[in-house]
């Protein structure tokens, strides 16, 4: 993308204050949009703040009408705040269940609901939601996550046909597994932890894991006034994983 893609554009990312959301909040700026970070906590310097818990009903209200009030509208927002959980079916709580999803998919309809008035107003509203590999791939002891990300990209897709009317897009980016501080807490925590990397990108096709910044080059692409026709759909970043079934490489 040409520096200037968002020029004049007002942005919103949930979970901006690292990772993903970080990536794309970042190049979002450098792109020429005002970014706006709604995270518990603060990002980088350099992009604007607004402190809420996506669970917080009340919180998420009052952080996306002062970044409304201060940006004179909004134009883009990127839902990527979200947590992980671990294990089979039988693993978690009906707490756990309930926590995750709470964050993962009914935080998108909190801030969502909040952005709508001033998204509708835009004369280019459009909506990435975050969603993973894990929504369209069987992945092992990954059951709660799975489910969420599997709810996450339904949403977009019954998102997409409602506000379509509303001049708003709505997609998502389906990431592989990510070269994350999320990722990284996983891998320390595993018993070898060269050896679970080693398998983490060897399940990839394209044998890495995906970087911050192709993910968050895919969320500028579907925000962006490039991808008008596009809505209702998710753009896979996953080196191949969810498709692709290649014969074993030789040694």
């Amino acid at each position: 993308m040409s520096t200037g893609d968002f020029a004049g554009k007002r942005a919103l990312v949930t979970g901006g204050a690292s990772g993903i959301g970080l990536g794309a909040a970042q190049l979002l700026a450098a792109e020429g949009a005002r970014v706006a970070v709604l995270d518990v906590s603060a990002p980088p310097e350099g992009l604007d703040y607004a402190k809420a818990d996506v669970t917080d009903d009340t919180a998420v209200r009052e952080a996306v009408a002062g970044v409304i009030e201060r940006f004179g509208g909004l134009d883009i927002l990127v839902n990527c705040a979200g947590i992980g959980a671990q294990g089979g079916v039988e693993a978690n709580s009906d707490e756990e269940w309930h926590r995750v999803f709470d964050v993962n998919v009914v935080g998108i309809v909190r801030v969502t609901r909040a952005c709508l008035p001033a998204l509708r107003a835009s004369t280019s509203g459009a909506i990435v939601n975050v969603g993973s590999i894990a929504g369209t791939t069987g992945i092992p002891d990954r059951a709660l996550y799975s489910a969420t990300k599997g709810g996450v990209l339904a949403l977009t897709l019954a998102m997409a046909a409602d506000l379509l009317p509303d001049g708003i897009r709505v997609a998502a980016v389906n990431p592989g597994t990510a070269d994350t501080p999320w990722v990284s807490r996983l891998l320390a925590a595993a018993p070898d932890p060269e050896a679970e990397r080693v398998a983490l990108a060897a399940r990839q096709p394209h044998g890495r894991l995906v970087s911050v910044a192709e993910v968050a080059q895919a969320i500028a692409y579907l925000a962006s006034p490039a991808a008008g026709s596009t809505t209702g759909t998710w753009l896979a970043v996953d080196g191949g994983m969810d498709r692709l079934r290649l014969r074993p490489r030789k040694s």
